[in-house]
C-alpha cells in the first residue's frame, strides 16, 4: 500500500464534467489499494 497525493484546480475542476474526471482518477488509485489525498486548489469559472 502506497500513498498518493493528486492535486486538481483551475480547468480540471471548472465544471461537473470536469469534475467527474477528477473523481474517476481518484477512484481509480483508491481501487489499486492506494491511500489518496487529494488537493483542491482555485476552480476556473466558466462563464
Amino acid at each position: 500500500m502506497g500513498i498518493i497525493v493528486q492535486k486538481f484546480g483551475g480547468s480540471s475542476v471548472a465544471n461537473v464534467e470536469k469534475l467527474n474526471q477528477v473523481v474517476s482518477k481518484i477512484l481509480e488509485e483508491k481501487e489499486k489499494g492506494k491511500d489518496v489525498v487529494v488537493v483542491v486548489s482555485a476552480q476556473r469559472k466558466d462563464y
